[in-house]
């Protein structure tokens, strides 16, 4: 069959370039054709109706001292393929897309099935177009199958309007089937748009460790620069007191695999973003991980290594305390002022775990693929 993936854009987010090629492989492995479908990169600019005001502000800030600059919009467009060149050679060498300008574009004989998910697609504030597109609106009275696979709200809280919750609601009950990455999804899709949804594991862990090591065996990907890693997205003193605590009572040398990437005061050549592959080693080769990362909770369990994790409010706990809940692994997060102990490594019961969910999971995907 001919499938496309419907999932949030790919850019220097390593568990989200990671999900969208679990689920491509996955797929093509069961003898599918696969795409995911990306909306084309457009450049970063201002409407014109809008530059005359916003250029005049940008040279008042900088003659009182305030610096900006006043040509914004063409830097981070400057920017930007530089910052990206690592994490986009992965996309193009592993990830197979269809490129539209919108999804109206797609036609009917497109595809036989499209699958929305993984990540946090059904999170308004994440999905920068109409969250309806989400929920394959473009689809409507096509002869298709619609699929959500580990499709996740981000969230326990419920963000959408009501007329946006109508809507998507309407459009849900025409899916084939239903499948989110947290267990509070499942509540969510049960209380607002009342259909049920089966939990089901990220994409990424459809695939085993061997999988990912075969990716960076196959480059020339250097050994990491020590043995605790520290996958912070955001940080904070605390944050780095705790890495450094840690360091001090595991005889352990921290190291980081991404770069200040979203900080856009940093220098041009400390946000340039490390590839995927040495991402992954990163994993590979730590006794010990610390992360305020979802994903980077997950290539922990995949890895089995010891790790900590650090609620990110911002980010979405929930889906820290439903993937950590699953593993039988909830005493790994902390948040606010709670401690933390040193764990050895992940329970045999975790491994049991994963094979256990990784077989129900691909079980909802042959099945609503058969």
């Amino acid at each position: 069959m001919k499938i496309g993936i419907l999932t949030l854009p790919l850019h220097t987010n390593y568990g989200g370039i990671l999900q969208a090629y679990a689920l491509q492989t996955v797929l093509e492995r069961m003898g599918h054709e696969v795409w995911v479908i990306e909306k084309k990169r457009k450049p970063f600019q201002l409407p014109l109706w809008k530059a005359p005001l916003v250029y005049g502000k940008r040279i008042i800030r900088n003659v009182t001292g305030h610096p900006f600059p006043i040509f914004y919009e063409q830097k981070i467009n400057r920017e930007k393929p530089i910052i990206q060149q690592n994490t986009d050679k992965f996309i193009h060498k592993y990830i197979k897309r269809r490129f539209v300008d919108d999804f109206s574009e797609i036609k009917e004989t497109d595809f036989d099935v499209i699958v929305v998910g993984s990540d946090q697609v059904w999170r308004p504030k994440y999905f920068k177009d109409s969250i309806e597109h989400a929920y394959l609106d473009f689809t409507k009275d096509w002869n298709i199958k619609r699929i959500a696979y580990a499709a996740s709200f981000g969230t326990d809280e419920w963000e959408y309007t009501p007329e946006q919750t109508r809507r998507c609601g309407e459009l849900l009950k025409h899916f084939n089937g239903i499948s989110v990455r947290e267990d509070s999804g499942v509540d969510l899709c049960r209380t607002h748009f009342g259909v049920e949804a089966q939990q089901v594991l990220d994409p990424t862990m459809l695939l085993t460790k061997e999988d990912y090591i075969q990716l960076f065996e196959n480059t020339d990907t250097p050994k990491s620069k020590g043995t605790l890693l520290n996958y912070i997205l955001d940080e904070t003193p605390e944050k780095l007191a705790l890495i450094d605590q840690i360091a001090q009572e595991k005889n352990l040398v921290p190291f980081r695999v991404n770069s200040k990437v979203e900080n856009k005061k940093a220098p041009l050549k400390e946000r340039i973003q490390p590839s995927v592959e040495q991402w992954l080693r990163g994993f590979y080769d730590a006794e010990f991980v610390v992360t305020d990362s979802f994903h980077a909770c997950v290539f922990s369990i995949l890895f089995n290594k010891p790790f900590i994790a650090i609620g990110n409010e911002d980010r979405g706990t929930s889906r820290f305390t439903s993937l950590l809940s699953m593993f039988g692994l909830k005493d790994r997060l902390i948040t606010g002022g709670t401690t933390f102990r040193l764990n050895e490594g992940n329970d045999a019961n975790a491994n049991k775990k994963l094979y256990s969910l990784r077989q129900k999971s691909m079980g909802f995907i042959t099945k609503v693929n058969g």
